[in-house]
């Protein structure tokens, strides 16, 4: 679930039986088709502007008569006023040839949008790589972004323009040719460094081919190279491919949040270029709504994408693309309109559940979850399993059964950035074993432990990566909170060492969890970025937030279903540390 995406606001996920939170994205389907037509065309960016040389990418949207919008970007005419200081190609893509300005329009039809491109004369100031860390299995491609940024602190797009090279060809090969370039072809294990060349400055990124036994790896990065720049503190991001279905069309995503009081992939519909077929039910166009306490909530429709976790074969399930333009978005609180709104590009739920609902979106329309939609009107709706957002771990081939998440530990003060790993699957390989020190801590239904804590008792307590701090009932002036604006969080005048019990839900023994809370507005107003030691109040229950994972080793177990049960840690729906 998210939890304080900010570092000053609270949010809580309103969870039913399993239900997850998060983000996704992706392209909108529907516009054009039936007795829908075309009524309105906008292109975005808006009046852009750029270095001379550099590219830029424009976008048309079409608005139908029944209020449903399309990607018309490759099926429009475009046009450059003036020739002399850019051209666009049929794919939208614009090359700045001289400074000036000149409209770019597209047109369809009788429907058309322009808006000014500007080419200035800008110095560059570095390059950056994106994905900036990247596993990728043996024979596969992926596509890297060289960005450039510039002297008015403006970003362009570089990868048609910088010279590529990897420094270990064995690796992997990357090509600068036209049309390709900074696509990256996987050849044989090891790691190699993959690099971007422009006007005297050089991006850097990693690009690992994992052996046999590390397919099932990933990267896992607080608030580091697979996070975007300003993130907010304590923020677990990962790196995810998605792929049209049946096809080799893939886009790799970075900053997706990993969150394990979550269930499935959840992507902005702002950063999903690929298109994805839409789920539908009886009714209309599936959607999905996750609300939060504060009132905001991630709405969005429901599509099916092949999904690919770290060197593992892909997976096709269905993921909900976060879109507050889709169907009638008021049916589900205030949608976040953007990433730069949620903090983050999606969400990767990795809880111990097998759909973000269950069995109650089967039976109950009422369910508040699950919407049908033709054009704006959306109504509840029942949903089968198979249709429901699901976490993609539970379809892998052999490494189904849970996760483990393994972060370094974090010393008072924090640092600026920490790397990790999220290996998948338990027992299923040398790699995921678990040692027999770990004890496991049954959920009940809805994945929650118990947590004592100064004499009480707290059954509502989970384990959550997704939330950025710990958070638990204010019990005693020990734990003051603070003021004004950082009031999500507790101020102690020293930092405050503490203890918790947590216990399974089925006689598991017990276990003392030593943490500490120091003082928030100290904390924040550091340069660094990841803290063990920060926290806030939460009433009526704990919050074991990303601070629990550092300097442990954290299980994971799926709910159980046939033929896909952990072994040793016993069966799932469990955590164990």
């Amino acid at each position: 679930m998210k939890l304080n995406n900010f570092p000053v606001v609270l949010l809580i996920i309103l969870l039913i039986s399993g239900c997850g939170g998060g983000g996704g994205g992706g392209a909108i389907g529907g516009g054009g088709t039936g007795q829908a037509t075309l009524t309105s065309i906008s292109v975005s960016p808006v009046n852009p502007s750029i270095a001379k040389g550099a590219t830029k990418q424009f976008k048309a949207t079409g608005t139908y008569s029944d209020g449903s919008t399309q990607d018309l970007t490759s099926s429009v005419i475009w046009t450059s006023s003036n020739s002399a200081v850019a051209t666009i190609d049929s794919a939208g893509l614009a090359t700045s040839v001289d400074t000036g300005s000149t409209t770019i329009t597209a047109r369809s039809g009788l429907s058309s949008d322009a808006t000014t491109l500007t080419v200035k004369t800008l110095s560059l100031n570095s390059i950056s790589i994106s994905p900036a860390n990247r596993v990728l299995s043996s024979g596969m491609t992926d596509q890297f972004t060289a960005m450039g940024t510039y002297s008015d602190s403006s970003t362009q797009d570089l990868t048609s323009s910088a010279s590529w090279n990897s420094s270990a060809t064995a690796v992997a090969t990357i090509s600068n040719s036209a049309g390709s370039n900074g696509l990256a072809t996987s050849v044989g294990p090891g790691t190699t460094t993959i690099t971007a060349d422009y006007g005297g400055f050089t991006g850097r990124a990693a690009l690992t081919v994992p052996g046999s036994g590390a397919l099932n790896v990933m990267p896992i990065s607080v608030n580091g190279s697979l996070c975007s720049s300003g993130s907010y503190p304590n923020k677990p991001c990962v790196s995810v491919t998605v792929c049209s279905p049946g096809t080799s069309t893939c886009q790799t995503i970075n900053d997706i949040l990993l969150d394990t009081g979550a269930t499935g992939l959840r992507l902005f519909s702002n950063v999903l270029t690929i298109s994805l077929p839409q789920v539908t039910v009886a009714s209309g166009n599936l959607a999905d709504c996750i609300v939060y306490e504060d009132g905001s909530a991630d709405w969005g429709p429901v599509k099916t994408a092949d999904v690919v976790l770290g060197g593992e074969p892909a997976v096709r399930v269905p993921i909900h693309v976060i879109d507050a333009t889709f169907g009638n978005a008021t049916v589900c609180g205030i949608p976040e309109a953007s990433p730069a709104i949620a903090g983050f590009n999606g969400t990767l739920g990795l809880s111990l559940f097998r759909e973000d609902c269950g069995p109650e979106c089967v039976t109950g329309a009422g369910n508040g979850m699950y919407y049908a939609c033709t054009g704006a009107n959306c109504t509840g709706t029942t949903v089968d399993l198979a249709s429901q957002v699901q976490n993609p771990v539970a379809h892998l081939p052999l490494d189904n059964n849970g996760v483990l998440i393994q972060l370094p530990s974090v010393p008072l003060g924090g640092k600026l950035f920490l790397d990790g790993q999220l290996v998948l699957g338990i027992d299923t390989r040398a790699n995921n074993s678990a040692p027999a020190v770990v004890t496991g801590y049954p959920a009940d239904t809805v994945g929650d432990i118990v947590t004592i804590l100064n004499g009480s008792s707290y059954s509502s307590s989970f384990i959550d990566s997704g939330s950025n701090g710990l958070f638990l009932p204010a019990f005693s002036a020990q734990l003051p909170i603070c003021s004004s604006y950082l009031s999500a969080w507790f101020c102690p005048a020293t930092t405050k060492s503490l203890t918790a019990i947590t216990e399974g839900y089925t006689g598991s023994p017990a276990m003392t969890v030593p943490f500490q809370i120091g003082r928030a507005s100290t904390l924040l107003s550091s340069s660094n970025n990841v803290f063990a030691e920060i926290g806030g109040p939460l009433s009526g229950a704990f919050d074991w937030g990303l601070p629990f994972f550092f300097g442990r080793t954290v299980f994971l177990g799926i709910e159980p279903f046939t033929g896909k049960n952990t072994t040793g840690l016993g069966t799932g729906r469990f955590w164990a540390y």
